[in-house]
């Protein structure tokens, strides 16, 4: 391969951090983008073209799964932007630095994304049926203000 190449990264599975704070490995994550809109300016005695320039910057909410696990780490991070959480704070949210690292089959930290102001919008249990076979899953959104991307 060509200097500066590398094998394409295989999807293994993702942590996700919240201030350092592992709140745990997901096999699923998704929504990691960015959209920019673009403004139109008529100039008046302008009818060949119209200029487009750069509007204002959108990111989707960021949707994680995963199988159930024993840890607590999502819970008491959720429970800080709601409920008795969020009025112990004075009915404040705390927004938080958040970080997606992706992990290959041996735990080998390959790329990470960090998020601004992340807090959690939405939590989804598991369905429970006696009847299924499938692995009871969940599911966890939130919201943010950009991301950058860094190399390991």
């Amino acid at each position: 391969m060509p200097n500066g190449f590398s094998e394409p990264t295989i999807n293994s599975y993702f942590l996700f951090e919240v201030d350092g704070i592992e709140i745990g490995y997901f096999s699923e994550v998704s929504g990691l983008s960015v959209s920019l809109a673009v403004e139109e300016v008529h100039e008046g005695g302008q009818n060949g073209y119209v200029h487009r320039m750069p509007g204002r910057m959108s990111w989707p909410n960021l949707l994680f799964k995963r199988g159930i696990t024993a840890s607590d780490a999502l819970f008491d991070w959720m429970s800080k932007s709601s409920g008795e959480g969020f009025a112990g704070n004075g009915n404040k949210l705390t927004r938080n630095t958040g970080a997606v690292t992706v992990l290959d089959a041996e735990g080998t930290r390959l790329r990470a994304w960090e998020f601004e102001a992340v807090y959690p919008v939405r939590w989804i249990g598991p369905e429970f049926s006696a009847s299924s076979n499938d692995p009871l899953q969940e599911q966890l959104e939130v919201a943010h203000h950009g991301f950058k991307s860094k190399t390991l």
